[in-house]
């Protein structure tokens, strides 16, 4: 058995208020784990983490001030609202934590330790890496595989605006694919990348951007995202069990997102299932 559970699901920037209340509005954050599977007597929790925005300070929450916490993150990109999160990590505000983050380079040249080192300080943020008490480590991670305990993780180029990756996990026999932020192609065409079609190849739980209506779209289609439509139409090409719509635009309010769902299940294949990603939503893959 592995729990996805959802963090932050908004785009953009964070976006509380009382008309996001059943969604949420904090930004990305997954965590993956396994029921009893995920602490051992040496070395605590072990988490997988995909993105650590804002919702990352609401996980940081759950985790048990007693325990040693050892987790990898896995970040898209470096944009505000898939980064922000860190400095506000509760178990790597204590000594004591330690936490893997793995990622693509912004630029050639830089690393990703380079890059997280430049925005987090000051004047832009008081605090830096170095003054959190836990251990940081930095591992530039644009394709291929790494294993993390007895998961494996693939990470693929997805079209966006910069160098973004996009992640499969495989676990105990169960898939998930996480495309956060997918740049649909202009125009007519639903043609999908074909990197991203054999990222999420057959997977149990796809993770897709859905921050647009085609209306939306049609003002911004040049910002790095996508429909909702297209999302159902990546899930239905691939062959996707199950695909949870994500990256919420901070302008859809709750009310708004239950349309969106609705329009997205008309549109799904028969063997289908369509949810819309929450914060507090656990999905249990076996």
């Amino acid at each position: 058995m592995v729990n996805v559970t959802f963090f932050g699901v908004r785009g953009s920037t964070p976006c509380p208020s009382p008309a996001n209340a059943r969604y949420g509005g904090n930004t990305a954050c997954i965590v993956v784990d396994r029921p009893g599977g995920g602490r051992d007597a040496e070395h605590g929790s072990q988490p997988i983490i995909f993105d650590i925005g804002t919702g990352l300070r609401a996980y940081g929450e759950t985790v048990a001030a007693d325990v040693d916490f050892r987790g990898s993150a896995f970040v898209t990109h470096l944009h505000w609202d898939h980064v922000q999160g860190l400095p506000f990590f509760l178990p790597t505000l204590r000594s004591g934590g330690m936490l893997d983050i793995y990622g693509p380079r912004a630029e050639p040249g830089t690393s990703l330790s380079e890059s997280f080192a430049g925005f987090m300080r000051p004047p832009y943020f008081p605090v830096t890496i170095a003054d959190l008490k836990g251990d940081i480590s930095f591992h530039d991670f644009a394709s291929g595989t790494v294993s993390v305990g007895d998961a494996t993780i693939t990470a693929a180029p997805v079209p966006h605006v910069g160098v973004t990756n996009g992640y499969r996990l495989d676990w105990a026999g169960a898939s998930v694919a996480y495309v956060s932020d997918h740049q649909q192609p202009d125009g007519q065409s639903f043609e999908v990348d074909q990197g991203v079609l054999d990222l999420c190849r057959d997977v149990d739980l796809l993770i897709h951007d859905a921050q647009y209506t085609a209306d939306e779209y049609a003002a911004k289609c040049d910002w790095g995202h996508c429909t909702v439509d297209y999302a159902v139409h990546v899930a239905n090409q691939c062959g996707a069990r199950r695909l949870a719509l994500f990256h919420h635009d901070p302008m859809h309010d709750d009310g708004w997102l239950d349309c969106l769902l609705g329009a997205a299940r008309r549109l799904a294949a028969p063997d289908l299932e369509v949810v819309s990603a929450y914060e507090g939503l656990t999905i249990s893959l076996s």
